[in-house]
């Protein structure tokens, strides 16, 4: 993999020599609209024959040859990846870089907003191999726990079925005014209406053709956190061997009386799921002050904690496929794909920084007399969290969401990632 970052002065004729990349590749590789105009800090995404490079963390009786054995390469290219390692002086915990054939492996799930039946089967089509799960975001629940669905959703399902890709109903408690704490809270704390709830998502999972549910209930109050545990037990039950994926909110410590994170036992819930996502987007967040989605340190903490809770292998973490513009002064949030994040600093003719503690791009700008940052993610934040899921050895990764594009993100697991299909 290459990652060319803009230098001041540069344009993509340049580039493109220099690499021997068509002009074109490096357009549809990283969405650019235009080849005349690029910016510098621009993190350009650029096809090569290179080994896959694999992240590792050497633990007790680790040795380099064992190591070239496990990945199916030789000790003299780990060697080489690793300028001034001392094989025989490998220390637990140490993150040694080792090219490999082996791609790394993990289970993608996408979620998806319905919208135009055919844009969303185009997109689907286009990210079908690197996806093994499609999660539709189409169902929410009444205050007596009756499961509906708001939009129309099965062309989805369908052509998931003929792409081997398992769809999955995802439910929320959304509504008109967003996340709902009453909604959650009012259904999972009465037992009629919680069994209603069961009941209403099983029947609509056998009844639209869903190959298991995906649990996204935010902001729940944690009085009802044993509750959330006895209606993910009673799903789990009726779901029998279909799936079941939850969703949770990020967390570096358990403090169960927090209003965000309390009502979450990650725990009991990973014990319980399938697989469990975790939320390490919207650090962040709209309305906040101008900060990265998902710093890495933070994201780590968060891994750190959680694996101690949940298996690492029925472990997800998310990926954002968006940024945010924000008015420096009053914190105003708009929200847009990465790749408009991307191209509005072309257009606008802006440099593009990159936080080297947070491993995250940004960019500020003027938008007539106001003062605006984005932060957002590229090819370069990515590798860093593949990276952690590579190092931890996590089950896969969540996209919120596959309608927004992100070129590069699609473009890299293509060549350096196996999703899994199940």
């Amino acid at each position: 993999m290459t990652v060319h970052v803009v230098q001041t002065g540069e344009d993509l004729w340049a580039i493109s020599n220099k690499y021997s990349v068509p002009i074109e590749s490096i357009l549809n590789l990283n969405g650019l609209v235009a080849a005349s105009v690029v910016v510098p800090g621009l993190a350009l995404y650029l096809p090569d024959n290179l080994s896959h490079i694999r992240f590792y963390r050497i633990k007790a009786g680790d040795q380099i040859g064992n190591l070239a054995f496990q990945f199916h390469t030789v000790p003299a290219s780990i060697l080489a990846a690793n300028p001034g390692i001392q094989p025989n002086q490998l220390h637990i915990g140490q993150i040694v870089n080792i090219p490999s054939p082996l791609k790394l492996q993990m289970a993608a799930l996408g979620f998806i907003l319905p919208s135009s039946e055919s844009a969303n089967i185009i997109t689907l089509n286009s990210i079908a191999g690197q996806l093994s799960y499609l999660a539709v975001v189409a169902y929410s629940f009444t205050d007596e726990g009756f499961a509906y669905r708001e939009i129309e959703d099965a062309a989805l399902v369908a052509r998931c079925k003929q792409l081997k890709i398992k769809p999955l109903l995802m439910i929320r408690n959304f509504t008109l005014t967003g996340f709902s704490p009453d909604l959650a809270g009012r259904v999972l704390e009465n037992i009629v209406f919680r069994r209603n709830l069961v009941a209403s998502i099983l029947n609509l999972v056998k009844q639209r053709g869903f190959e298991g549910v995906s649990i996204d209930f935010e902001f729940i109050p944690p009085a009802r956190r044993r509750d959330f545990i006895s209606f993910l037990t009673e799903l789990k039950r009726g779901l029998g061997d279909l799936f079941l994926h939850v969703n949770v909110h990020a967390k570096t410590v358990d403090i169960p009386t927090n209003r965000i994170i309390g009502a979450y036992d990650y725990a009991a819930i990973g014990q319980v799921a399938d697989m469990v996502a975790v939320m390490t987007i919207d650090y962040g967040y709209p309305g906040g002050p101008p900060a990265p989605i998902a710093p890495i340190t933070w994201m780590e903490q968060v891994i750190q904690y959680s694996i101690t809770q949940i298996p690492p292998r029925k472990l997800q973490m998310a990926i954002a496929l968006y940024g945010y513009d924000k008015a420096v002064s009053t914190n105003a949030t708009k929200a847009m794909s990465v790749l408009t994040a991307q191209n509005q600093s072309i257009s606008t003719g802006t440099p593009i920084q990159i936080d080297l503690s947070a491993k995250s791009p940004w960019y500020r700008y003027w938008s007539g007399l106001e003062e605006r940052i984005v932060w957002f993610e590229d090819i370069r934040s990515l590798i860093e969290k593949y990276r952690l899921l590579d190092i931890y050895q996590l089950a896969g990764t969540t996209f919120w969401q596959v309608t927004l594009p992100f070129p590069q993100n699609w473009a890299y697991i293509r060549d350096h990632i196996a999703v899994i299909k199940t």
